[in-house]
């Protein structure tokens, strides 16, 4: 029997004050920065292990390897197991309910 990981992760959404402070074009150059920090810099995707050992570096060395895989297979959309620019930035939207001001 597969055992179901129920992961609650609580985080203040920052993405609308960056909106308003950088615009919508430094936004995405924010988010591309933030994809290159965590990609793989061979393969150029954001995989389980980039993300484990920058999650170290950033201070989260307590994530679970069951958390890593939940955080890439949310917004894996191609179903490769790693997440490109797009993919991430498309996630990192999703996650921002903030952000749905500034879509109307």
């Amino acid at each position: 029997m597969e055992e179901v990981v129920d992961i609650v992760v609580d985080f203040e959404d920052y993405f609308p004050s960056m909106m308003e402070r950088y615009g919508a074009e430094g936004l995405m150059m924010e988010l591309c920065n933030g994809f290159r920090l965590l990609m793989d810099g061979e393969r150029g995707l954001i995989t389980f292990e980039s993300l484990k050992m920058k999650s170290v570096v950033l201070g989260l060395s307590d994530l679970k390897d069951e958390e890593i895989v939940c955080m890439l297979s949310e917004g894996d959309l191609d179903g490769d197991g790693a997440l490109n620019q797009a993919e991430f930035c498309i996630l990192m939207f999703r996650l921002s309910p903030g952000l749905l001001m500034y879509a109307q």
